[in-house]
């Protein structure tokens, strides 16, 4: 696991010297603290009539796989070739026995070198053979060109800025940023898409002309010309019959997931929060380990945020050597160095939590396994019961629907907790009037639409660009074609919030401690299983992952098969109304921040007061908006 960047030109005016490139480099010093390398050829004419371009490769090491040989770049047996790579290719001793065997001449024993020959034999074909997660940048000096990569559900970032005579990568923004002709310029659409989601979606960054590489996408520089295309794409429209063989290909191809991603040479572990998915990693961990697995769990002293007790009894029952840790968040502490590693605004809370668990189980393994995509994969959200429940009124004759939806219901008195039965209830019926996608969307969204317009100054309103945030969801929601709308919602959130959010998370949390995260749940193998699966085998009476609970019930105790998901938060509810609130106030509504002109100070008032006299909770928002004026001082003021 590493970090990764570089550039490749065409115009010598717009050369990466070497002090830039160490400059880039080290700037993901904390991605790879154990070692670094880089390459730097200038450009020069091949011949009177054409020029090579000009390179530069830079990397930062974590060691995990042949720790003594695998230094990057690493190059084919005459330098034609160049590779740096960061992430982790878990087929790769069947991929170099399979070159060995057709000549190619190794000279380490990692996974990276694997890559320079299978390029060299399949090209841009290359990708398709890999199982792993992986961010990649492929210099080709036969060929004059650059090639990038991203691994199938976007496990690991890459982002980069195209040119007309440069092309600038990295796995995080601040490399980029250290390049000093590169522009701080907010997208307004990108902002946004903050504001609707949380996070920005690819391909887009809140900068203007930086862009992520999607998941499952390379693109090819040559010439001064970018290409990006896709190499794999489940087909989500298609939904296979229910066979009495799903649960044994289920457990076939999870254990195997499992397996492959415990290859390591140097100490491994688990997280373990005592949920269904991270309780049936570490159980098909413990049946392929000779050892006792290292676990980890992190608990809170509010009793509602703590998960420490379950992940306690799953532990006894594997016999896993179990680490817990207590610790009281301290959103005042950690909110600058969340906004420094995560680049972009990032608004999801759960950052915080992950952020002390990474921290402290780097103290003890290098590797940790994770349950990440049991819940878009089979149906665990609870939110998927209120898509299952509108699908059913949906089918009812619209004076039913009408009746559903009136204004009577939007107008009962709530508590001021937002995740009451009653608030929930309102929501749900003020959205049945929409189309499911954009139903979806209202209940998943951090300000929709008429909070965002309430919220921006007409400045700002007017200087939105003509796009609809929307977009991104309903998108991937159509993936799905005529497919029941549990499945549309658990797919899209699979291509949507998986990759811009939870892998986003994980990465950038793991990374700032030198750990790496693997997830065998999000094996692309298994994926193109569980996507096709009907929902009836994984969702059913308002519960999910019922295929998972049938393939693996044995291996874990009751307690973990019947158990509610509980989310992975803080208490931020509290915190605006104790903590955080002075603090709150003052960033959100002093100068500063107000001859911004984005947002209306007034709209900004309302959701403080409303927050801090218990009439609605606003601690999404008002995090957002905290997380957001924090990152405009840090990166561009």
């Amino acid at each position: 696991m590493c970090g990764i960047t570089g550039a490749i030109w065409i115009d010598p005016a717009k050369a990466i010297d070497e002090a830039l490139l160490n400059r880039m480099t080290d700037r993901l010093s904390h991605r790879g603290p154990d070692d670094r390398g880089t390459l730097q050829s200038e450009f020069r004419l091949r011949s009177p009539y054409e020029s090579m371009p000009g390179v530069a490769l830079g990397h930062r090491r974590l060691s995990i796989i042949d720790v003594a040989g695998g230094r990057q770049p690493i190059s084919n047996e005459d330098e034609s070739v160049w590779v740096v790579f960061n992430g982790e290719i878990y087929n790769f001793p069947a991929l170099r026995q399979r070159l060995e065997g057709s000549g190619h001449k190794f000279k380490t024993n990692t996974d990276t070198e694997v890559l320079v020959h299978l390029w060299e034999d399949e090209g841009l074909d290359c990708f398709h053979h890999l199982v792993g997660m992986f961010a990649v940048a492929i210099w080709d000096s036969r060929e004059r060109k650059l090639v990038l990569a991203r691994d199938r559900l976007g496990q690991k970032p890459l982002y980069y800025r195209h040119e007309p005579t440069r092309l600038l990568f990295a796995s995080e923004l601040k490399s980029i940023l250290a390049v000093p002709d590169v522009p701080r310029e907010i997208d307004r659409g990108s902002l946004d898409e903050y504001l609707t989601y949380q996070y920005v979606p690819h391909p887009n960054t809140i900068f203007s002309g930086i862009q992520k590489l999607p998941p499952a996408h390379c693109a090819v520089f040559q010439d001064g010309k970018l290409n990006v295309r896709p190499y794999w794409s489940p087909d989500f429209s298609f939904q296979r019959q229910r066979t009495s063989d799903d649960v044994a290909a289920v457990r076939e191809r999870l254990d195997e997931a499992v397996r492959i991603r415990m290859r390591s040479d140097v100490p491994l572990g688990a997280f373990l929060s005592g949920g269904v998915d991270s309780s049936l990693i570490v159980a098909l961990m413990q049946r392929h380990s000779t050892a006792p697995v290292k676990t980890f769990s992190m608990g809170f002293p509010q009793a509602e945020y703590d998960e420490t007790p379950y992940a306690r009894g799953v532990a006894a029952h594997l016999k896993t050597e179990h680490r817990e840790f207590k610790v009281s968040p301290d959103a005042v502490e950690v909110l600058p160095k969340l906004i420094w590693h995560f680049d972009e605004p990032f608004a999801d809370s759960s950052a915080i939590p992950t952020w002390y668990l990474a921290q402290k189980t780097s103290e003890h393994v290098k590797v940790a396994l994770t349950g990440d995509g049991g819940d878009e994969l089979f149906a665990g959200y609870r939110r998927y019961r209120a898509v299952r429940w509108a699908a059913a009124i949906d089918r009812l004759p619209k004076p039913m629907r009408w009746t559903l939806a009136a204004k009577f219901w939007q107008s009962l008195p709530t508590s001021g907790r937002q995740k009451s039965k009653l608030r929930q209830l309102q929501r749900f019926s003020e959205a049945l009037s929409l189309e499911p996608a954009r139903r979806y969307l209202d209940w998943i969204s951090i300000f929709n639409e008429r909070r965002r317009v309430e919220l921006y100054t007409d400045d700002a309103l007017a200087a939105l660009p003509d796009s609809d945030p929307a977009g991104f969801l309903t998108r991937a929601w159509a993936r799905s074609g005529s497919r029941d709308a549990l499945a549309c919602a658990a797919n899209a959130d699979l291509v949507t919030y998986l990759p811009c959010d939870l892998m986003t998370k994980v990465d950038i949390a793991s990374m700032a401690h030198g750990l790496e995260c693997r997830q065998p749940l999000l094996d692309h193998r298994l994926v193109e299983l569980a996507v096709s699966l009907p929902t009836v085998t994984k969702f059913r009476w308002g519960r999910g992952k019922r295929i998972l609970r049938e393939a693996f019930g044995e291996l874990l105790p009751a307690s973990v098969r019947k158990r509610s998901k509980m989310g992975f938060g803080v208490p931020l509810d509290h915190w605006f109304r104790h903590e955080l609130r002075d603090m709150t106030r003052d960033i959100l509504l002093d100068g500063r921040t107000t001859n911004r002109g984005l947002f209306q100070p007034k709209a900004i008032e309302r959701l403080l007061d409303e927050h801090q006299r218990g009439h609605f909770d606003h601690q999404a928002r008002l995090w957002a908006l905290l997380v957001l004026e924090t990152w405009l001082r840090e990166w561009v003021d």
